[in-house]
């Protein structure tokens, strides 16, 4: 009787699992329209892009985040290019980028951490933070970008 009851209520366990993960991704602070406020910004070495707006999506446990905006150099920000999946578990994923090759993504008590790596060898520390009334989001970027410069970014968004 007991073996029956587990192979029976095994589905519901994974299902409400299933749930609680999606209900943890759609409650997730990040879910929702960012718009980076330059004025509160700092970027060195620089240049600061000329405008950015990250779209959170909640994607299962996960997220899914699609960049917009115009660059430095006033080229748009490719949004085809730009639309990534981040999954939080803490382990590297193949990135896409000059300066990295791979990203982890740790979820925190207040967001996220990230490790990215190029070959192995850790190029820069994130921490994506959103405040407590959920209206500002800081992005803190420290390490070295794809020139070898010393990276330190602080982007503030602003919910829309």
């Amino acid at each position: 009787m007991k073996a029956s009851f587990v192979v029976r209520g095994t589905p519901v366990v994974l299902a409400l699992c299933l749930v609680a993960a999606v209900a943890s991704a759609q409650t997730d602070p990040h879910v929702g329209t960012w718009k980076l406020n330059l004025t509160k910004s700092k970027f060195t070495p620089g240049p600061a892009p000329k405008s950015q707006t990250f779209t959170y999506e909640a994607d299962g446990s996960n997220l899914t985040v699609l960049v917009q905006g115009v660059d430095a150099e006033g080229k748009p920000i490719n949004p085809d290019k730009n639309k990534v999946t981040i999954i939080t578990d803490g382990k590297d994923h193949p990135a896409t980028n000059p300066a990295y090759d791979t990203a982890a993504w740790k979820k925190t008590s207040n967001g996220y951490d990230v490790t990215r790596k190029k070959a192995g060898k850790v190029v820069q520390t994130v921490t994506n933070v959103v405040s407590k009334d959920g209206k500002t989001m800081t992005i803190t970027t420290k390490g070295t970008n794809a020139k070898g410069e010393t990276l330190n970014d602080m982007g503030v968004f602003d919910k829309q």
